[in-house]
């Protein structure tokens, strides 16, 4: 199983519309759809050896995270991050979203307040509604001629805060902008997080497709290990390896009391473990390195391709992500309205994710992680609504 291959077909089109894909099935047939954060690449081959041996097996009862997928993970922190993790940090559990909401019903109180930073993956700004709490949003800063990237605005971050405000949901890299935070950033937002007492549930979930030579994935324990105490970090190979169906990820918690809390308040809530879904976590990140090395040039390239578009497109701009396989466009000036992802639906026949979902109308996200064949026909087709 411990290929050494290099050949990976990130080229071919892979027919999804009639498998009982949310990403395919949203729209009409004659629509490309480029919107929910799923890639079209089958999985490494050694994800899809492990899943088929399981199968053999025959037998699908209830399930825990091994040792060996625990030591697995801790590998691949080490590795990649620096960061030592010791298995019993781990809790296994079927989704990140559920894990938010879990986060949220363990540490906070019914009309407490929940922080998130806009704009954002859309099931944070509803975590907090749906337990019986508020929601409170601060933007990040906005690209300008003077500093072209995405920014966190510490001070709008700090005049979000209300006395009830008693955690952080962190998007770390950020999802939709695609930025990853430098270590002025987490050193500021660690400052406020102790000054304020919150606590922080971490979902770095796009931490393993960064595709900038430039920039680097810390987390946020290693690069401020005084929040270890207070943070709950989210992972999973879920967008990495394409396995989100398999419904897998972890919850690491340092912090023993933290941890405990945590995993009380998944009783009766979280259903038991996906056995595919950990057999393929443990399969993604024991073999899965070159192939993941191998997608993030393809990410980058089709990044690139994407740049060239919009340098052509008046009224449009993004700045280029330096992670995962999503593009946050500006079109406020481009003339397409108050719904420009509607526009692009209905002239272009490509589906984006609407930037009103995200908390900030007038952009729209792209999902690149797609063929270069099926990137360009939608490049192609926006090109005629944009230039």
């Amino acid at each position: 199983m411990a290929s050494e291959r290099t050949d990976f077909d990130f080229t071919t089109v892979t027919t999804r519309r009639h498998m009982g894909s949310t990403k395919w099935s949203r729209f009409d047939e004659d629509v490309l759809p480029l919107w929910v954060a799923d890639m079209d690449f089958r999985s490494p081959e050694p994800v899809i050896e492990a899943l088929e041996a399981r199968v053999k097996h025959g037998v699908f009862g209830y399930t825990f995270a091994s040792d060996a997928l625990k030591r697995t993970l801790c590998d691949w922190s080490a590795r990649h991050y620096g960061l030592t993790l010791e298995p019993s940090w781990q809790h296994w559990l079927p989704g990140v979203v559920p894990a938010l909401h879990i986060a949220a019903q363990a540490l906070t109180e019914l009309g407490d307040d929940i922080l998130t930073l806009t704009p954002i993956y859309p099931p944070f700004l509803h975590v907090a509604e749906n337990v019986g709490r508020h929601t409170q949003t601060a933007a990040l800063r906005a690209p300008t001629a003077q500093n072209p990237q995405w920014w966190l605005d510490i001070t709008a971050l700090e005049r979000a805060i209300t006395p009830r405000t008693r955690m952080l949901l962190l998007c770390h890299p950020h999802n939709p902008t695609g930025h990853v935070f430098d270590s002025q950033e987490l050193a500021e937002l660690a400052a406020l997080v102790e000054k304020y007492d919150l606590w922080v549930c971490s979902d770095e979930l796009h931490c393993d497709l960064i595709h900038d030579a430039n920039r680097a994935h810390v987390p946020l324990i290693k690069a401020e290990p005084r929040l270890a105490e207070r943070t709950i970090t989210l992972w999973a190979p879920s967008k990495t390896f394409n396995v989100a169906g398999l419904t897998s990820a972890c919850a690491v918690i340092a912090d023993d009391g933290l941890r405990k809390r945590f995993k009380r308040a998944c009783l009766g809530l979280m259903p038991s473990d996906n056995a595919m879904g950990l057999v393929a976590a443990q399969a993604a990140f024991e073999y899965g390195e070159p192939w993941r090395q191998a997608l993030l040039d393809v990410l980058s390239s089709n990044a690139e391709l994407i740049d060239r578009y919009v340098t052509a497109w008046p009224g449009v701009s993004w700045v280029k992500p330096e992670s995962t396989y999503l593009g946050w466009l500006d079109l406020r000036q481009a003339g397409l309205g108050n719904a420009p992802q509607k526009t692009l639906l209905d002239k272009a026949r490509v589906g984006l994710s609407d930037g009103a979902d995200f908390g900030w109308p007038g952009f729209v996200r792209i999902n690149f992680g797609t063929s270069l064949e099926t990137l360009q026909i939608a490049l192609e087709r926006m090109d005629t609504v944009l230039r």
